[in-house]
């Protein structure tokens, strides 16, 4: 190719729209094979918020929605000005009505564009205090594996907040595992 047709294509390529932004991710937000373009998770956000948006308007809650996407996912939160206790009964005890939602929310996704989300909902910031909670949960876990040298066994825990204890365990220089089936999945804390 010669350098006139070179620097031709090189201005027409900067004349052109950008290509579409892909993000590529594995399950846990690493790179990947697999593509993630930021334009299908900015629908799959307006479609579940959408779809939270008329579950609070039927359940006549107030809240505002905000969406994010980073690290190849959508973060989806709901949160009100005032406390608000319609939202509160929308996490549940130990967030299990934030999960059942979030996998409603997914759902919407997959019927609306037939994609697999993977968004994130959050409420009130329950997942962000949970964050911390976990944290320290595998500091402790760690602690009495250091002083006892047995595996310690925690409580079971969602996918979501298993992966927040896993990075946690990790960083601290220590192994953790996941057992069990189900609801009684849970982590196991080790030395090695």
């Amino acid at each position: 190719m010669s350098v006139e047709s070179t620097e031709e294509a090189t201005a027409a390529a900067a004349t052109e729209e950008p290509a579409e932004a892909t993000v590529e991710t594995s399950e846990e937000g690493a790179p990947a094979g697999k593509g993630t373009s930021v334009s299908r998770l900015e629908e799959e956000g307006d479609v579940a918020a959408d779809y939270l948006e008329e579950l609070l308007d039927i359940a006549d809650i107030d809240g505002d929605i905000d969406i994010e996407i980073r690290n190849g996912r959508t973060y989806i939160s709901i949160a009100a000005e005032d406390d608000s206790e319609g939202l509160e009964s929308l996490v549940g005890r130990d967030g299990e009505v934030l999960e059942a939602l979030q996998e409603l929310a997914r759902l919407s996704v997959l019927s609306a564009t037939e994609n697999r989300s993977r968004l994130v909902l959050d409420i009130n910031g329950y997942r962000k205090e949970r964050a911390g909670d976990l944290q320290q949960i595998a500091e402790d876990a760690v602690a009495k594996v250091q002083e006892t040298g047995a595996p310690v066994a925690l409580e079971p825990m969602s996918a979501y907040e298993r992966k927040i204890v896993h990075d946690a365990v990790a960083d601290l220089g220590f192994v953790s595992e996941s057992e069990g089936e189900g609801a009684g999945r849970h982590i196991v804390v080790s030395a090695d």
